[in-house]
């Protein structure tokens, strides 16, 4: 569990909940269901022109990495690493066979699988860069649909806003519905500027920095693959581990 992100989605709830109240206001006033809908279902509809499917429903899944970050197996990797050079150093890299069929993570079993098919070492590296640079582009553009939220919701709040001016135009006539025009438009910005700048551009930066981290790990797996595959002694392995940690 991500403990700082928690903390501070309940620390954004108790301040805008104690300013509320600390002005003397209702909380109430802040729960209007026409401004929640302008703005969430028009973001929502915005972000969806912009991105395909597939990306959209990706970044929502994502969203569940902000509180529980996948784990970063970077510490676990540099050991397992280690132990493939000694191995493939001694034994021949056949032997890695075993340690290809024990991992549950797509991408060490991908360069094991290489190093042991005797892939040209230029070649698997080229490879293993490819596939780095797609699964950054594609995770990239789900975590880019939070940004996109960000920028669009703003917008769509002062819409909410003038929707809201506008119901009160039309209604001077009768005191009893002013009321719930203003109230729609104020709030309606509120809930624009709130969601952009509280939860969508943190979530976005969030996850690229997960995003981010993930890829220094692969990476930094592809360049000892390269190593091994070149048939450099443990020590260069380690040395090469060492400039990463660095």
């Amino acid at each position: 569990m991500d403990w700082a992100s928690i903390v501070g989605l309940l620390l954004i709830v108790v301040g805008i909940v104690s300013g509320q109240l600390l002005e003397g206001g209702r909380l109430s006033s802040l729960v209007q269901p026409a401004a929640f809908v302008i703005v969430v279902v028009g973001t929502i509809g915005a972000v969806l022109m912009q991105s395909r499917i597939k990306a959209f429903m990706r970044g929502v899944r994502m969203l569940r990495w902000v509180v529980s970050e996948p784990p970063d197996n970077s510490k676990k990797n540099v050991e397992e690493a280690l132990v493939w050079s000694v191995v493939a150093r001694r034994e021949g890299f056949l032997s890695l066979e075993r340690y290809m069929n024990a991992s549950t993570d797509p991408f060490i079993s991908k360069g094991l699988r290489l190093v042991i098919d005797g892939i040209d070492p230029i070649r698997l590296k080229d490879i293993l860069d490819v596939d780095i640079s797609l699964y950054e582009m594609e995770q990239r553009q789900a975590a880019k649909i939070w940004e996109a939220a960000g920028g669009y919701s703003p917008t769509i709040g002062i819409l909410g806003a003038v929707l809201g001016l506008i119901h009160v135009m039309e209604n001077l006539t009768d005191p009893s519905k002013l009321g719930g025009g203003i109230a729609v438009a104020f709030v309606a910005t509120i809930y624009g500027v709130g969601m952009a700048n509280l939860l969508f551009l943190p979530v976005s930066y969030k996850l690229k920095e997960i995003i981010n981290r993930e890829v220094t790990r692969r990476e930094m797996l592809s360049d000892i693959f390269y190593s091994i595959a070149l048939g450099d002694s443990p020590r260069v392995v380690e040395e090469r581990l060492t400039n990463h940690r660095n």
